[in-house]
């Protein structure tokens, strides 16, 4: 089989594609032949050495991949061989055969394409647990989303519009177009515009119920000052520490310069009636079944019509170096996919 491998930290060229033996279902496992693996920006944080969670280098990355079932351990049901199934990885996803628990496998519904399959994991799930889950978002209320281009931003704003809630996005001029036709109410130009202002320019002065922020550092302060009463901050990534394609200890100490350490106290957020919550879908691999239950009822809305994964670009194996550099762009609207 192919792997992906990142040998050491470093800018995108150090990635390297690698020939391995294919592995054998182990006992209540299925092998899956990869059709697309998805891309995440923790994989470009692993790839930077800035993720802490990613086990020592050398290491293949990738946390979702949709292929085709092409072999089962001992234990799992043989019809499997042969269906069509997204995974979740915990690490290895970007390998062209993979071997996962069989409680990490789905079977696609009806109509699902591999490539959307592979677009629906990370993206959705995370999606599902900040608007749903804990940002609890109602129908009369506005959530402001960052990065409303990417795959997360994409799929709380399908959510969100399933819901009937009001949404507004921040993303690069270029994107606007888009994501209103896509049904964003407003859009702000994070590059000319400063969000905080403008979204108490768009809710006169109220503010917004829910924002999801993946970028951080200052973006954290300044969200909070924009939550209305009753307001929810949901934090899910640090994209701010990406600024530059390889690892700069200068740009961490800027991020975590601007990160409000001291806002989120106790006494405030009793007093401003407010709410600060944390998602990290890496750490929720115990919870399984719970995951499961959420990852059901995302399928259930794809089947309803209620969700369509965006994906933006296929890049093949040989060209992850070229993928990693399109999503540290910011070039990308939707999810990027490996393809063996």
């Amino acid at each position: 089989m192919q792997q992906i491998w990142i040998p050491k930290a470093g800018d995108p060229d150090v990635l390297e594609l690698r020939e391995a033996p294919d592995p054998t279902p182990a006992p209540g496992e299925l092998r899956i032949r990869v059709a697309a693996a998805g891309i995440n920006f923790a994989d470009i944080m692993g790839r930077l050495g800035l993720y802490p969670d990613l086990p020592p280098m050398p290491v293949v990355v990738g946390y979702e991949v949709a292929g085709t079932v092409d072999a089962v351990g001992d234990g799992v049901d043989a019809s499997w061989v042969g269906r069509e199934v997204l995974g979740l990885c915990r690490f290895g996803g970007y390998s062209s055969l993979v071997c996962l628990p069989q409680i990490q496998v789905h079977a696609l519904p009806k109509g699902m394409s591999l490539l959307e399959a592979a677009a629906i994991p990370v993206n959705y799930l995370t999606a599902y647990q900040l608007v749903e889950v804990m940002g609890g978002l109602k129908a009369h209320e506005t959530m402001l989303v960052h990065s409303a281009g990417g795959g997360v931003g994409i799929a709380a704003t399908q959510l969100a519009k399933r819901i009937g809630a009001r949404v507004i996005g921040t993303a690069s001029a270029g994107k606007h177009a888009r994501l209103l036709e896509m049904g964003v109410d407003a859009c702000i130009d994070y590059r000319t515009e400063d969000f905080e202002l403008r979204v108490l320019e768009l809710t006169d002065g109220r503010g917004v119920e829910l924002i999801l922020d993946a970028v951080g550092g200052k973006s954290f302060t300044k969200g909070f000052r924009a939550l209305a009463p009753t307001g929810r901050l949901g934090m899910f990534g640090m994209s701010s520490l990406a600024t530059g394609r390889s690892s700069k200890i200068g740009t961490l100490i800027r991020a975590l310069s601007g990160m409000p350490l001291f806002a989120f106290n106790p006494l405030r957020l009793m007093n401003e009636n407010k709410a600060v919550f944390g998602v990290n879908m890496g750490h929720l691999w115990d919870e399984a079944a719970m995951v499961n239950t959420w990852l059901d009822r995302l399928l259930e809305y794809y089947s309803d019509g209620a969700i369509r994964p965006q994906v933006d670009r296929s890049f093949t194996f040989d060209e992850a170096a070229a993928a990693h550099r399109y999503i540290q762009d910011r070039k990308n609207f939707g999810k990027v996919l490996l393809t063996p």
